[in-house]
């Protein structure tokens, strides 16, 4: 390895071209210190949104262009007004400006007083002859927040069989969970994983945080005997064959302890799926199917022909031949026509996913959860897969999401992502974002929105470079959440923040203003700006989603006993000695079970139904939860039955099976829905969230 000097530093050109484009020049990885940014940095970030900075007279001949530009400009491309505030920008226009304003309910008004919600179309025209045609974002002040506490479950959708799924997970055991938890338990709602469209192929990516698209559902999720033409297919011999394969699938993950094997889920489901596909649809469901079709439009066919053009061509469109490289080629739209047959299966399988996915929720609600299904949005998508393909002119090309070196990883974080360009997405009036909101709201109680810091900066890391040779890109984090809380109050869903971890200043407190809740774990809660002790409950947020844990954190039960530590080290994680590593995590872990007993949350050995010492541990971080001001109080499933293994272990690839892992109790025996309902372990820590004490 060729070793590399000091970072070339940027001229002084540059670094004011950046800062007008919103690359930053320089980042903080802790209060007290700040690090530069590299020319190369700036450049290739630079070169990603369109500008030349090849020379110093093409800086120079940018800056110069780009400072006249904002200095005429109007308007920017989107312009925000909440509905309680007046609009800062067009308070600044010129006197005599006159305003048309194309509202999205299809009025034509002369001036911005009282418009309602939306997305509208304003165009400015100025005294002296200068005309902006730009989007307006129209959006209430706040978001709808839970107007009482509730207490909801915590699981990883595929994680959770039952005895009828087909070797993982689906969206009939998400209704049975829900339709269980809220009727018997009281639980006002069930948090899942993205359930977004996985790039296909053998072996698939099984993370759900790197999916082909977030706007799409995956079908693999589909619970094959509730889609209504599935009772009709004639060819019960062949549906007798799928059913006993399916019940190996199951068995060899519950009965024998096999990881969750995906790919031959979906092998098994597609063979079922094209099976019922050749059942006529009756006439309301035809309807039905013609209706989600005129409601989805070109994205849905983008979709679909995606995928289609991937079972002749592979999962990696860059690969394929040059034509189809392009969504809006002619001979992408030929390919379309001729594979039309394909592009309609597609299309297919993402409106019954969305039908089961609705249908959720609305069992959700039934069983009288205030909430419902909480759905998580990853933070981006896969380079190759569908979302990149069709909307790729609002990527930023050679460019990846990451995360800046810090405390925790000297060499940064490449997570592989491509993220949108900001000046595109303005410039669309966000349209590719709200979409996605929209699409999402359409079957959500809530909405989890992984790293919702993205909303405002995204650590850019150029192809072919360590993420140390990155720097952070500005998004209109004001459009951003003003089309946010738009969508989530048309759908009178709430919305939770995961914003753990480094948080610049100010950004919680502009997310509380328009209320997105925060998330709190807590053993990162404690007094960093103080003596650094565990924090009280008292002290708690009130605008938040309260956990012990995390599918990215070790299960409860593991870490008050440092089997984490345990884990990272035969897996060869530790960065220190394996002694330290252990005396810090018990340290750490009798810190807060110190607090709890002097709280009085700690009960003995025991809560009364004999239970052991670790399961009255367990209740204590539960009741030490409840005594917090937190909206909302997460339960992570596996906690109730003593699962010792994280479902995800960052650092890691194919030394541990992430993503992969069935509920199991304190053995590493499977748990299936059926046994989770009459476990008393459950029973137990459930009790201590209806009657706390």
């Amino acid at each position: 390895m060729t070793a590399q000097g000091p970072a070339e530093p940027p001229s002084e050109d540059l670094s004011r071209l950046a800062g007008l484009y919103g690359v930053a020049t320089s980042y903080s990885p802790s209060p007290d210190r700040v690090v530069a940014a590299s020319a190369t940095a700036l450049s290739l970030t630079l070169a990603a949104l369109g500008v030349d900075t090849a020379t110093g007279e093409a800086v120079r001949t940018a800056l110069a262009a780009r400072e006249r530009e904002l200095s005429e400009r109007l308007l920017p491309p989107t312009v925000v007004q909440w509905a309680d505030t007046e609009c800062p920008a067009l308070a600044e226009l010129p006197a005599g400006t006159r305003l048309r304003i194309e509202t999205e309910q299809g009025e034509t008004r002369a001036d911005a007083d009282r418009l309602p919600p939306g997305i509208h179309r304003l165009t400015a025209t100025a005294p002296d002859g200068r005309t902006a045609d730009v989007h307006l974002v129209v959006a209430p002040p706040r978001l709808p927040t839970p107007t009482a506490r509730s207490y909801g479950l915590l699981v990883q959708l595929y994680s959770l069989l039952s005895r009828r799924s087909w070797g993982m997970g689906d969206l009939g055991d998400l209704a049975e969970l829900t339709a269980w938890a809220g009727r018997a338990l009281g639980a006002g709602f069930v948090q899942v994983n993205p359930l977004h469209a996985a790039v296909p192929g053998a072996p698939a990516d099984p993370s759900p945080y790197r999916p082909s698209s977030r706007r799409f559902p995956d079908p693999v999720h589909l619970r094959v005997e509730d889609v209504p033409e599935y009772a009709y297919v004639e060819d019960r011999e062949r549906v007798r064959v799928l059913l006993e394969r399916a019940e190996r699938l199951r068995g060899a993950v519950l009965d024998k302890g096999a990881l969750i094997d995906r790919d031959a889920v979906w092998e098994l489901k597609r063979e079922a799926l094209e099976l019922i596909r050749e059942v006529p649809l009756g006439p309301g469901r035809r309807a039905a199917y013609v209706d989600f079709l005129a409601q989805q439009g070109e994205a849905l066919e983008d979709h679909a022909t995606w995928y289609a053009l991937a079972e002749v061509h592979g999962s990696d469109w860059r690969r394929w031949p040059e034509g189809l490289r392009d969504p809006r080629s002619a001979e992408t739209a030929r390919a379309r026509a001729e594979l039309m047959d394909r592009v309609d299966f597609h299309c297919r399988l993402a409106w019954l996913t969305d039908a089961q996915l609705t249908a959720a929720q609305r069992v959700a609600r039934e069983a009288g959860m205030p909430v419902g299904i909480v759905h998580d949005l990853a933070v981006g998508v896969h380079p190759d897969g569908a979302d990149a393909w069709a909307q790729q002119d609002h990527f930023a090309a050679g460019m990846s999401v990451g995360a800046p070196p810090d405390a925790f990883n000297a060499r940064g974080q490449d997570w592989g992502l491509p993220p949108w360009r900001p000046d595109r997405l303005a410039e669309s009036g966000h349209a590719p974002y709200r979409r996605l909101l929209r699409a999402l709201f359409r079957y959500a109680g809530a909405l989890r929105i992984d790293h919702v810091m993205g909303l405002f900066r995204l650590w850019w890391v150029p192809q072919g470079h360590p993420p140390t040779e990155g720097t952070y890109v500005r998004y209109d984090a004001e459009a951003m959440l003003a089309v946010l809380v738009l969508e989530a109050s048309r759908a009178g869903a709430i919305v939770i923040g995961e914003d753990l971890g480094t948080v610049e200043p100010g950004v919680r407190e502009r997310l509380r203003e328009r209320g997105v809740l925060g998330t709190s774990v807590l053993w990162f809660e404690r007094d960093w700006d103080g003596d650094g002790r565990p924090l009280p409950p008292e002290a708690w947020r009130e605008d938040c989603l309260a956990t012990a844990t995390t599918h990215d954190l070790p299960p409860t039960a593991a870490r008050l006993g440092g089997e984490h530590v345990e884990l990272r080290d035969r897996l060869g994680l530790l960065t220190r000695p394996l002694e330290e590593e252990r005396a810090e995590a018990a340290a750490d872990t009798g810190e807060w079970l110190a607090l709890l007993a002097r709280l009085g949350l700690l009960h003995g050995t025991g809560g009364g139904h004999g239970e052991s010492r670790e399961e009255a541990e367990i209740q204590a971080v539960h009741r030490f939860l409840l005594r917090t001001p937190a909206r909302m109080v997460g339960v992570w499933l596996p906690d109730c039955v003593g699962d010792r293994r994280p479902q995800n272990l960052p650092g890691t690839w194919d030394q541990y099976p992430n993503w992969r892992l069935p509920v199991a109790d304190a053995e590493g025996r499977p748990v299936t829905l059926e046994e989770l309902a009459g476990a008393g372990r459950l029973h137990a820590l459930i009790e201590v969230l209806r009657r706390p004490t």
